[in-house]
């Protein structure tokens, strides 16, 4: 029997080897010039390479199989990357662009529901530009919130009835289907149902039964979870040392980075870095205009999303306390300042942070206005105020 080169690779442990290497290689994210270098960052930046690592290999070695395709959720509240969310709950399921897909449930009440196909990972081509987007304004939904939508690189055919389900582009090159739901108050809003399965050539559903482990896939699979931790860490570190260019600022960040690295054209992104002392704190301030909702979080250094289970570290529109002139502030401190609206540090002393306006009327929202003060000053400036 003829070997392949992955089968060969695969007996003889070079695979195994190379996989190692590429994780190996991923430790020079953080002894770059630009990178922190004391303690605290550099063990939050040791496991956030295996934070990587975890969600790399569920992503492309245990659920990496297009014809039996599995909703999971790759970044959460113990895996992190790129100023993930708090607000959303992710999912995501590996594709083949040349495949038929069925997306079937019901949409319940949470605030934002929309699906997206990309391409390409953060590992093998720096990016992950969409290839189809599905909005659940969009989205043609039942008496009780029911919904049914195609995926596939040709438009479906109508229903019998002349009717056609939703549909959410692909094309061959697609590889990947996300989800994304903003839950901005959890105890009021329910998470959508949603439910995926593999469609054949006459659109009956097909088995979700993954077949033998197949060897090439595996190496395939290997290698792309391999390149996905320095490919990603590297990505988010470039952007973590270009924000020190304007600390404690929230300017906007370039859409168009943004829609090519995955993100939402409908979302302004104001991403950047924060630094205080210990008696200071970083005041921010807006006028909301007409948007869908907004929300704003800290981040380490890294990118990941301070520890939101435990510490309040985001606010967004549904929960944060408006100003009497429906202006809002948030306040960034180490204590407590006395405002509602106090966004933890949780020992941290820098890091980045995010400021998001979701589907805003205006084709330019304000940039959020921020000044650091002396934390003494802020409380008796709020205590002549209440």
């Amino acid at each position: 029997m003829t070997l392949s080169d992955n089968e060969r690779k695969l007996l003889d442990g070079t695979l195994w080897g190379e996989f190692c290497d590429l994780l190996k290689y991923a430790g020079a994210t953080l002894q770059r010039d630009g990178s922190p270098k004391d303690l605290q960052s550099q063990a939050e930046g040791v496991r956030y390479l295996t934070r990587l690592t975890r969600a790399a290999l569920e992503t492309f070695v245990e659920h990496a199989d297009p014809m039996a395709p599995v909703l999971q959720r790759v970044v959460h509240e113990t895996a992190k990357m790129g100023a993930d969310n708090p607000d959303n709950f992710y999912l995501n399921a590996g594709v083949d662009g040349r495949e038929t897909y069925r997306i079937h449930g019901r949409r319940n009440t949470v605030q934002w529901l929309e699906f997206a196909t990309q391409r390409g990972s953060y590992g093998q081509s720096r990016g992950m530009p969409p290839t189809g987007r599905l909005d659940a304004v969009d989205m043609t939904l039942g008496p009780n919130g029911e919904f049914e939508i195609v995926m596939s690189a040709g438009e479906p055919a109508p229903r019998e009835d002349g009717t056609r389900a939703d549909w959410l582009p692909m094309t061959e090159e697609t590889g990947t289907l996300i989800v994304r739901q903003s839950r901005l108050d959890h105890d009021l809003e329910d998470l959508a149902e949603i439910h995926l399965e593999r469609l054949g050539p006459d659109g009956a559903s097909m088995p979700a039964t993954p077949g033998p482990l197949d060897p090439d896939r595996l190496a395939a699979g290997l290698l792309q979870a391999g390149l996905l931790v320095p490919g990603a860490s590297a990505i988010f570190a470039d952007w973590a040392e270009g924000f020190q260019s304007h600390v404690n600022e929230l300017p906007r960040f370039d859409q168009e980075l943004s829609d090519r690295m995955g993100g939402v054209p409908e979302i302004t992104y104001h991403h950047s870095a924060w630094r205080l002392e210990a008696d200071e704190c970083l005041v921010i301030e807006a006028v909301p205009p007409p948007c869908d909702h907004w929300n704003f979080q800290l981040n380490n250094h890294w990118m990941e999303s301070l520890d939101y289970r435990y510490n309040r570290i985001h606010t967004n529109s549904a929960i944060a306390a408006a100003e009497a002139d429906g202006s809002i502030r948030i306040v960034v401190a180490h204590d407590d300042p006395g405002h509602p609206n106090w966004i933890r540090t949780t020992g941290h002393t820098f890091g980045t942070m995010c400021f998001r306006w979701v589907r805003a009327a205006v084709d330019d929202p304000p940039e959020p206005a921020t000044r650091v003060m002396q934390l003494a000053d802020l409380r008796a400036e709020l205590g002549a105020t209440t």
